[in-house]
């Protein structure tokens, strides 16, 4: 809260002020039982946010998901002064509603319009009124911005709360994509959105900025007719009247921050940063109170690092240097002109937190226990709450003050470490090797326990190795560890390893797979296959992989491009081929089709469904928005094609995440018997590549 001593937490169908250094409950701030039935709320909500004043509650209640961030649901404000509760818009759900900082308007998106509503006066202004489904979007994303750019949201009050600045989607030359939900009805559900692939139109954003005063809205004039760009992020500035706007063109390499003039709508430019690959895009930026700085991060160093900047686009200073990536920026202790991030300094596979004077450049280490250290600093920077685990050790939660000392744990989740006790969970253990083209590549193993020196195990091997990301990390593995245990076990040897292109160790190791996604991966995943198999104790005959949405295009490359190393596969919500995903994120790193045409051809599975030997399991969700069936049915048309034998399981009306009732433990557990029946069956020595 905005003492910086105190937090608050859903407890049923309330909200309980705590302590943080003592963890007791000091007050109950809402009871949803209370509150009457005239306002329609039923008691019952899932979300709530303060106003910055802490005088409102913006409760959420039936929450109601459309993709992966966006959502609407029915809301309602609670004063806190009146104790009194009423609907922003009774009997209807609503998207995103926001208070402005004064806390006398709130801000909504409702039928792809854009509202705002006066609290004390109970009415409600509509500010754009073109809105309509599939065609014109006001104040929130269209799909690919949400997926790819992180935004779904889009739109923000200025400090003075008397603007609204947001961005307007005309899609209407977007093509649409068709998926089919089976629902027990006669005739099945046909979902349109609109969903722009490689090549395809992309919507056409502009950025608008609306006076309550007036009634006025201005068009920030920072796109040229037919300019084919992104605009991935707006931000207010400190000053009411100076907007930031993000252009990025549509390869993605250039990236240039505009300020925009509320008043006028005219625009300077104060960052114009180019990239030979390309630039992804963060919220990593922080306004000084001062009103004449801002924090940025960039990996023009060839790191990411953070850069202290004027406010007219002239870098002060770099506030991070180094042959290492920051990985998160916390923000800004103002009154002691400190700030905080994590990085991965020591190793790749490491996260610490640091603290570094915005005027000395001197840096202190915050958190630096070995493993992966996350931090929740409390509105003051008095007090953290630091998330610690390794690959071995759960998360435990402890607060901690400003000195470093710790203040109390909230969580050890001894039960977990009990839990590991009881069932006898084999340790993992980190190893790295050197590839042909002398990589180093770091990976994790785990051993089945009680190993028989005179036996041979099988090989399991875990990917994702898309872009940037990381799974060999000195972190608690969640959902899988457990998994992976149990196939341990059950006399697997598990173990995965980073590709080149994944995160962690700078810009030329992630950004070297540019126009060629997939190629060095896949090279790298059938040399780490290799390596396992030269082990005393593994069956190069007998290793599978195993990978979700970008790790099921990588296993099915390896099965098909390393069919002379990889015995089976289970790809689960693959994509196959490139040209059926989505602009932004396959351009990004890919370039269109037309412009990379080898890229395509040589790194698409369904190009090589010929060269299929071992066994596959191909799964996907039908209501799988994001990497669409066609992937799976057109792998399965490619494979029929090549008179291939192949398993397929898939999952009607279930998005990317397969999920639902017993839909994971249904999942799982045929992934579980497809590796019992292929791969622990010891081949006979011919049978061995």
């Amino acid at each position: 809260m905005n003492d910086g001593r105190h937090y608050t937490r859903r407890s049923s169908n309330l909200i309980i002020k705590y302590d943080l250094t003592t963890g007791l409950a000091v007050d109950t701030l809402f009871d949803g039982a209370r509150m009457t039935e005239d306002s329609g709320f039923s008691g019952l909500f899932s979300r709530y946010q303060f106003s910055q004043d802490e005088n409102y509650l913006i409760l959420e209640s039936e929450r109601e998901s459309i993709y992966r961030r966006s959502s609407k649901a029915y809301f309602y404000i609670y004063d806190r002064n009146k104790d009194s509760i009423k609907a922003v818009k009774k009997d209807v759900k609503v998207m995103y509603a926001s208070l402005s900082p004064d806390s006398k308007k709130l801000a909504y998106v409702y039928d792809n319009n854009l509202y705002c509503q006066f609290i004390e006066q109970g009415v409600s202004l509509q500010i754009t009124s073109d809105g309509k489904m599939n065609e014109i979007i006001n104040g929130n994303a269209d799909w690919v911005y949400e997926e790819e750019f992180s935004m779904s949201k889009a739109f923000e009050w200025s400090a003075d709360s008397e603007k609204i600045a947001y961005l307007r989607f005309d899609e209407r030359e977007v093509p649409e994509f068709i998926m089919t939900n089976y629902k027990d009805d006669l005739y099945p559900e046909y979902v349109k959105f609109k969903y722009p692939k490689v090549g395809a139109p992309n919507s056409k954003v502009s950025a608008h900025i609306h006076k309550l005063s007036t009634g006025e809205t201005i068009k920030a004039e920072i796109v040229e007719e037919d300019e084919d760009i992104y605009l991935p992020r707006i931000k207010w500035t400190n000053d009411e009247n100076t907007l930031f706007v993000y252009k990025l063109n549509r390869h993605q390499n250039h990236l240039e921050v505009l300020a925009v003039d509320a008043l006028s709508g005219e625009y300077s430019t104060l960052i114009d940063e180019k990239n030979n690959y390309y630039i992804d895009i963060t919220d990593d930026i922080r306004f000084l109170d001062d009103g004449e700085h801002f924090i940025w991060s960039s990996e023009k160093s060839g790191y990411n690092h953070l850069y202290l900047y004027n406010m007219q686009g002239q870098e002060v200073k770099a506030l991070s240097s180094g042959e290492y990536d920051v990985t998160q920026f916390y923000g800004i202790d103002e009154q002691n002109g400190e700030i905080y991030y994590q990085a991965a300094e020591t190793s790749p596979m490491q996260r610490q937190i640091y603290a570094v004077s915005l005027s000395s450049g001197k840096k202190r280490i915050v958190a630096g226990a070995e493993g992966s250290n996350n931090a929740q600093f409390s509105s003051t920077f008095d007090y953290y709450v630091n998330t610690h685990s390794t690959i071995n050790t759960p998360p435990s939660f402890k607060v901690y003050d400003r000195k470093g000392n710790m203040v109390r744990m909230l969580e050890d989740n001894s039960n977990v470490n009990q839990l590991q006790k009881d069932y006898g969970t084999s340790p993992v253990e980190f190893f790295d090797f050197k590839t042909s083209e002398n990589v180093q590549l770091n990976g994790y193993m785990i051993k089945p326990p009680n190993m028989d020196p005179a036996k041979t195990y099988p090989v399991f091997m875990y990917v994702y190795g898309g872009p940037g990301s990381q799974n060999v990390i000195d972190s608690w593995k969640g959902q899988n560890y457990w998994w992976f245990q149990m196939l341990a076990q059950n006399g697997f040897i598990v173990a995965c390893v980073d590709n080149r292109g994944t995160g962690g160790r700078g810009e030329k190791f992630k950004k070297m797979t540019y126009m060629n996604l997939g190629h060095y991966e896949t090279i790298d995943q059938i040399e780490a296959a290799r390596y396992l198999g030269s082990l005393a104790y593994t069956d190069p005959g007998r290793i599978g992989i195993f990978g979700w949405s970008y790790g099921g295009y990588m296993s099915s490359l390896c099965l098909l491009k390393g069919n002379d190393v990889f015995k089976a596969a289970i790809a689960v919500a693959p994509v196959t081929n490139w040209k059926w995903y989505d602009t932004i994120y396959t351009e990004r790193y890919m370039r269109t089709e037309e412009e990379n045409p080898e890229g395509y051809k040589q790194n698409s599975p369904v190009y090589f469904a010929d060269r299929l030997r071992g066994d596959y399991l191909l799964v996907h969700g039908m209501g799988d928005d994001n990497v669409h069936f066609q992937h799976t049915a057109e792998m399965a048309n490619a494979l029929i094609s090549a008179n291939k034998q192949f398993e397929t399981y898939y999952y009607p009306n279930r998005n990317h995440g397969i999920y639902g009732g017993v839909t994971r433990e249904h999942l799982y557990t045929k992934m579980t018997s497809f590796l019992e029946q292929k791969l622990k069956r010891k081949n006979s020595d011919e049978d061995r590549p």
